[in-house]
């Protein structure tokens, strides 16, 4: 199959993604695939669009090469955006159409947040993962916060706030967590003990957006669970050497410990394993998707949140979730893969 990993973009998580669509690429190709990577930002440039299936000969050198590109984007952003320009790449739609499917290498705004989803099934092209309303629910902290409580997914308490009328006062006595709605990879997300650390985490997380999810701190272990079609993966515990799971302890390595399957009782595993199915199904994923967990020392789990195209770098979770029931990084990469295909006339 002809296969474009889409990855790159825009978001503040662009490098992560990066490095998740040049393993996902190469996992590709050592099953022989004819897969290939672009940047759904930059584009391919070359005269004839479909060359890069013969040119990109090398993987590596080619993510090197976008990754060196980085600090064109700003620019590129803004000047589109003058220009009343699209967000797509130089020939970035056309190859995704002469694929026979994308993988959805992308993470955080424009890339998970189901903008690019529905443009892919308003043009009729293929793509792994959730469709674009599971998507956007699962990108929003602020809707699945409200869907986790409507649906009766255990979850920590939570305001929501808009830059213009943020609470100044610490709501929660034993501190909380200000995370960005829409963002990713923990990336802005603050612990706040008192408040001076509160309103210096208010102004970090409404620097990159104007909503903010103030969640009611939990203490307690972290664990997550990926959901490939409906059912759940080994429980995973994610133990942070120092503070907690934040971007650097999630993708560089040496800085947390991960333990799949987890060291829980069988009842706490099943607890966890339902709760993350439950999660799943409210929010319309498909395909896969990783829940996130905090289970406190009165045995009481909280869902945190969902991510619809996680990451799928050598420290990331899900390939290790997959490899605790014999599944390869490149078998889980080509599963996810004929997965969507089968999925991909329900939408």
């Amino acid at each position: 199959m002809k296969i474009v990993v889409l990855a790159g973009g825009t978001s503040t998580e662009r490098e992560v993604s990066l490095n998740s669509g040049k393993m996902v690429c190469k996992a590709l190709r050592s099953k022989n695939q004819q897969a290939v990577l672009l940047d759904v930002f930059l584009g391919w440039e070359g005269q004839e669009p479909l060359d890069i299936y013969e040119k990109q000969t090398d993987v590596e050198m080619a993510a090197q090469a976008l990754m060196g590109r980085t600090e064109e984007v700003a620019t590129e952003e803004a000047r589109r955006k003058e220009a009343r320009e699209g967000f797509f790449g130089a020939n970035v739609l056309k190859l995704c159409k002469d694929a026979d499917i994308v993988f959805l290498a992308l993470h955080g705004q424009n890339g998970e947040d189901g903008k690019i989803q529905a443009a892919f099934d308003l043009l009729g092209i293929a793509y792994t993962g959730a469709g674009y309303l599971g998507s956007a629910l699962a990108m929003d902290k602020g809707l699945s916060k409200q869907i986790f409580l409507h649906s009766h997914v255990p979850t920590p308490k939570a305001f929501l706030y808009h830059r213009e009328n943020q609470e100044r006062d610490l709501p929660f006595a034993k501190g909380a967590v200000v995370k960005p709605c829409c963002g990713g990879s923990s990336v802005g997300i603050t612990i706040a003990k008192n408040q001076e650390e509160y309103q210096n985490a208010l102004q970090v997380a409404f620097a990159l957006e104007p909503e903010v999810l103030v969640e009611e701190y939990v203490s307690g272990r972290e664990f997550s669970i990926g959901v490939m079609n409906g059912r759940a993966l080994p429980v995973i515990e994610i133990e942070p050497l120092e503070g907690f799971y934040d971007y650097t302890n999630k993708y560089e390595p040496g800085k947390t410990k991960d333990t799949c399957p987890a060291n829980l009782s069988k009842e706490t595993t099943e607890k966890l394993q339902r709760a993350a199915e439950q999660a799943y199904r409210a929010l319309k994923l498909q395909v896969y998707a990783r829940i996130d967990f905090l289970l406190d020392e009165q045995g009481e789990i909280y869902c945190l949140e969902a991510n619809t195209l996680p990451g799928m770098t050598s420290t990331s979770l899900l390939p290790q979730e997959a490899a605790a029931e014999g599944v390869s990084f490149e078998d889980l990469c080509l599963k996810i893969v004929m997965d969507s295909l089968a999925v991909v006339q329900e939408r």
